[in-house]
This record gives structure tokens, sequence and C-alpha cells, in this order.
């Protein structure tokens, strides 16, 4: 039984090439890659070798048809917050099932002057594209100072007239939480907003001022938090509501310290104040009460990025905007108000 048939249905690395070619991974990397100072005997031992273990549909034999890497570089930005690693996985799936492989440089919080690091790390291992999860406005205007050449996709909900962008749109996932709202016969709904250099922060903001205006409701100052449990928390310990029946809440963790707050207050949530969080997280239904809150499609969306990247590194027309339409998720965190 040959090596092949035993594998059965696991397609064949790099280093499986480089064992039957009887060569280092690294002479089969140099190979596709084109390296001059390979002798004519060992490279055609190394394309004997892709052809004999069916290569053909790999992104080894495409990247020596096409001349391209078959990888994407992505810019992370934030990736232990739920939005930016969940778009991550996301893409990196779709890459995966598209034949690409991914390279990924991540930022934290207070790393923003790595940008610069990681935009030339990336473009340095011959990436034939970028894809930036930049949520933050900082990070971005950092981007724009760097020059790559390279098709580049940024996600973020707003469209942007220097790249391509993608996302799903905060606006009016925000605005269906708050029509929720509204619809329940909520007329005082106050907002604790994630940081407003946040994109998806600023985005929904908006969509919750924009559904209380077409509504002919108040609008209060909303409350600038962290996405942090804690400061959910916190708000729900101390905030005034006055006659705030309801809270629409930017993310889930901190929708999850808030309903904690409002109960060591003495308040109970939906009969006191309801609360819809943002993202449906794994564990939002398992939330006491289980938490209405707005669902992101990361798969699709990482379909979706992979569609505009693969189509702008071959020359396509490509739109410049695309977003993913949320889903209100309805669970017992939201009731009419009291009479």
């Amino acid at each position: 039984m040959s090596e092949q048939i035993a594998r059965g249905w696991q397609r064949p690395s790099i280093y499986d090439v480089a064992k039957q070619a009887g060569v280092s991974h690294m002479t089969v990397s140099r190979v596709l890659n084109g390296h001059p100072n390979i002798r004519e005997s060992t490279r055609e031992r190394v394309l004997q070798a892709i052809d004999e273990m069916n290569y053909t549909r790999s992104s080894i034999a495409r990247a020596l048809a096409t001349r391209r890497a078959m990888r994407i570089g992505i810019l992370v930005d934030s990736p232990v917050q739920w939005g930016p690693n969940s778009t991550l996985r996301a893409i990196e799936s779709a890459a995966r099932d598209a034949g690409y492989a991914i390279s990924a440089f991540s930022i934290s919080d207070d790393e923003e002057s790595q940008i610069d690091t990681g935009v030339v790390e990336l473009v340095t291992q011959g990436v034939d594209a970028l894809c930036v999860i930049a949520p933050r406005a900082s990070s971005l205007d950092l981007l724009r100072q760097q020059s790559t050449g390279l098709p580049t996709l940024v996600i973020k909900a707003e469209s942007d007239p220097e790249m391509h962008t993608a996302a799903v749109d905060q606006r009016a996932g925000a605005m269906a939480a708050v029509m929720h709202l509204i619809e329940l016969g909520h007329r005082s709904i106050a907002h604790l907003s994630g940081p407003l250099d946040w994109y998806d922060a600023r985005a929904r903001e908006q969509g919750w001022r924009d559904a209380l205006a077409d509504a002919g409701l108040p609008i209060a100052p909303p409350v600038v938090g962290d996405w942090t449990s804690d400061y959910g928390y916190t708000f729900g310990k101390t905030y005034d509501f006055a006659d705030a029946t309801a809270v629409f809440a930017a993310n889930d963790q901190m929708a999850l310290g808030l309903v904690h707050g409002l109960s060591e207050r003495g308040l109970k949530v939906p009969d006191d104040i309801s609360v819809v969080g943002f993202d449906d997280l794994p564990d939002a239904r398992h939330f006491l009460p289980p938490l209405t809150t707005v669902r992101q499609d990361f798969a699709a969306l990482g379909a979706l990025a992979l569609q505009i990247i693969i189509a702008a590194i071959e020359g396509e027309e490509v739109t410049e905007h695309d977003i993913i339409e949320p889903r209100l998720i309805v669970r017992g965190s939201t009731a009419p108000p009291r009479s």
C-alpha cells in the first residue's frame, strides 16, 4: 500500500513532499519560491514528488502555476476581544477552504506602535494580500501611513475610500435591539457603549441614537465603557437610572456585569430593567436571565472577506463595501416595562 493510500483523506504537507523527494522542507520551499540556487535534478525530484502525491489541487501546485504564495497576511488589532478573535478564526477557516494559508500578526491595546512592525513582517513573508481586523480608529490611522502595493481589505462597518471593507452591519444590529425595546413599550432607554475609538462601538451608539430619534424619544448621554464585565457591574450598581426602564449594552460581557450589578442593587431583570446585549456569546443563552442580544454571523463574514480578497488578488472587479446583516435573538432579559 502506498503512503498516499495509507494516508486516506489527509492532505499531504510540505514535510510529506520533502520526505518523498528526499530533501528538507526548506528545499521544497525554495523550489516553490523559484529560488535560483537549486540544482536542476533536485528541482525535478521535488516537482515529481508533488505530482506523485496528487498535489495538483493543493495550494503548492497553484502557487507553482500562478507564482503566488497562496498566503494572506492578517493584521489583528486587540485579538483578545470577542469580535476580532472570532473574525480571525472565521477568516482562517474560510482561507483553508479556499486553499490559502494565513500569516497573522497581533497587536494588543498598548502596542499600537507595533503596526509598522506587523505590516513589514507580513509583507516580507511574501503574502498575496492583507486583511486588517482593525476595530480602533487610531490603529487604522497608523496603517494608512503604510504603502504595501498589496490588495488590502479592512474589517470595519464603515466604508473607506482607500481600502476594500467588509463587516457585520453594526448600526443595523443596534437599531434592531433598540427598536425591540421600543416595541415592548420602553420610552427611556440608556446606553452603555464600548470605547468610542472603536468603529463598532461608534456604529452601535449611532444605531441606538437613530432608533430613539426615529421614535421621537429622548436621548440621554451614553456611558462609555471598556467592553468588560467589571465595567458593566460597576455601571449596574451605581448608575442613576432615573426614569430609564431599559439598557442597551454594546456587548454581552458588559451586559453580564450589568445584570450582576443590578441584582446586587435589588433590581430584577427584566421586571425592573430590561437589558439587551450585542454579539450573542456562546454563553449568552445561559445568563440569568438568558440574554436578549444581537448575533453576528462571523462564518459568513469570513467567507465574504475571503471572496473579496481572492477577487482582488485575481484582478477581478470588487465591491468596495459589503456588509452582513445581523440577527436579533430575543430571550428572557427583555419584557414590557411595569405600568
